[in-house]
């Protein structure tokens, strides 16, 4: 039983820059690369595992055992870390049951994202105005975008939990990384007007006023900042980020040697910031990884920060 490394995949997008390949020393051509796939088991983005020949989808079917033989067809999660550019697309993603009976039995969205950079009063998007659905309908028909949208601000350090019928955007200069459901289901409510080919790109507004959550939550209740973070924080220890009904998410501060047990049905690791080893394996920022279940203790060494996720199992 060792650690899985993974050969992540890679998304193009017109909002995307190059900081993955210039900031985290990813292998991949092109001036508007978006995302890398860390730890990814879908259909448009199934990474390879380091020295063994099947996918991460194929060896979750073929040693189901070595993810806690889980009840989950698939492969729960995915992990990515996110370059934009540019502003994203504001969106929406539905729950499993609209998902299931809607988009072919896929997962739902639900999703969470730890702000690696953001540039001076940065801010997403993050909810929305409309007191009902009706009024939601017509600001959207009337494209009232600005009356609509909540924004909040945030910096690095901070996490934002972005459950399904949220209405959200990553804003442009932001670098995030992001834990969510095996799912790529996105309902795109308004895109700037913006030309992708020469055409615009399509959207879901039939569906988004479907799974929209009305009202909205406050959009502040959904931050954690990173101040509270660091108030409570300790190196060498696993910080809980989220628990929610999908998944758990850690962050970890390592500084000289840091000892857990691996306790969970799987445990996803990224460095996104230092050097190191686990397991006297060499690591480095932009290092992806899956511990198996039964894996045992851990050893961590190096000045590290890694984010960290499991599948939230009761």
């Amino acid at each position: 039983m060792d650690i899985l490394f993974t050969k992540p995949c890679f998304t193009h997008n017109i909002w995307g820059g190059t900081r993955l390949r210039d900031e985290y020393g990813y292998d991949v051509e092109g001036d508007v690369i978006g995302e890398c796939w860390g730890i990814a088991a879908h259909e448009n983005g199934d990474v390879r595992i380091e020295g063994r020949e099947e996918t991460l989808s194929e060896l979750y079917k073929k040693a189901p055992e070595m993810f806690g033989s889980l009840e989950s067809e698939k492969f729960p999660l995915l992990i990515k870390i996110i370059d934009a550019k540019s502003d994203l697309s504001i969106q929406v993603h539905p729950d499993d049951a609209y998902a299931g009976a809607n988009e072919n039995g896929s997962f739902g969205k639900m999703e969470c994202w730890y702000i690696l950079d953001a540039p001076e009063n940065a801010s997403l998007v993050v909810g929305h105005n409309a007191k009902t659905r009706e009024e939601l309908a017509d600001m959207i028909d009337k494209e009232l975008w600005k009356e609509l949208i909540r924004e909040v601000p945030v910096k690095a350090g901070d996490f934002i939990q972005i459950d399904p019928g949220t209405v959200h955007a990553i804003k442009g200069g932001i670098v995030l990384l992001e834990t969510q459901q095996n799912s790529d289901i996105t309902y795109r409510l308004y895109d700037y007007d913006r030309l992708e080919n020469g055409k615009k790109r399509p959207l879901h507004i039939r569906q988004s006023i479907d799974v929209i959550e009305v009202p909205a939550k406050d959009p502040e209740s959904a931050v954690l900042k990173r101040e509270t973070i660091e108030a409570s924080l300790k190196k060498n220890e696993l910080y809980m980020l989220e628990k929610c009904s999908r998944y758990t998410v850690f962050l970890l501060e390592t500084e000289g040697e840091c000892v857990f047990t691996q306790a969970y049905p799987f445990f996803n690791m990224t460095v996104v910031r230092g050097e190191g080893t686990v397991n006297g394996h060499a690591v480095k920022k932009g290092t992806h990884m899956v511990l198996p279940c039964g894996l045992g203790n851990v050893t961590v060494t190096g000045d590290m920060q890694i984010v960290c996720s499991c599948p939230t199992v009761e």
